[in-house]
């Protein structure tokens, strides 16, 4: 069996959880601190959520068409991304974004803000505090999201095939492979991708639980 599609899904979602991990948690925060526009831009963030993943995939890829204007400013750089390995980690990091920024903000949520206010009397900058207070204290939520962010971008299928495309060796994740083996009739073949990224989902899952601590109530 060609390992390319597995090798291919772990480092586009290992990169695109890097790149969840550096804007989402930055963004849970800074919303946090805002007093206007605060439900419009929650909205905004979590909008790739609900939006089905072709849609997704879509905006990415009139964004980067080199017939628009970023994409025609790359490609004066003689940079291209559409149909590109970056493409797909970009679709993926789309997709995974929210469940990043949604999970990192309640874990925010729960810091006594008694304590927040205690280390702003004591001088210290909100850039400071959100790294020497904040996300040690959250360390638990923040790791979950850093997992579910990952389960979601090696997952990624419709974005991923609109932007990045299928191309074997290049841009044909696992399930793009599914996709297109079950195109061609060969369902053995798509079994066996589709019980080796279960698996590697349920793995997640169980690390999830492990991170996440169980609240018991007192019987």
């Amino acid at each position: 069996m060609d390992l390319a599609p597995l090798f291919l899904s772990l480092k586009v979602a290992f990169l695109a959880t890097v790149i969840t991990f550096l804007t989402g948690l930055p963004t849970a925060w800074g919303l946090l601190r805002l007093r206007r526009f605060k439900k419009f831009l929650d909205g905004l963030f979590t909008l790739p959520l609900v939006l089905p993943p072709t849609v997704v995939g879509f905006g990415l890829l009139v964004l980067l068409g080199k017939n628009r204007f970023l994409g025609g400013l790359l490609a004066q750089a003689d940079i291209h991304l559409v149909f590109t390995p970056t493409a797909a980690v970009m679709a993926a990091a789309a997709a995974a974004f929210p469940l990043m920024y949604r999970t990192a903000r309640g874990a925010f949520e729960q810091i006594d803000e008694n304590i927040l206010a205690a280390a702003r009397t004591l001088g210290l900058s909100e850039w400071r505090i959100f790294l020497s207070l904040a996300l040690p204290v959250s360390r638990p939520g923040v790791l979950a999201g850093v997992v579910l962010a990952f389960a979601r971008a090696m997952g990624e299928f419709g974005a991923t095939i609109m932007v990045a495309g299928n191309i074997p060796g290049r841009t044909q994740t696992v399930p793009i492979k599914i996709y297109s083996v079950m195109q061609a009739g060969d369902t053995e073949t798509a079994l066996g991708w589709a019980a080796a990224i279960s698996a590697l989902a349920f793995i997640c899952l169980v690390a999830l639980n492990l991170l996440t601590p169980a609240h018991r109530g007192n019987s």
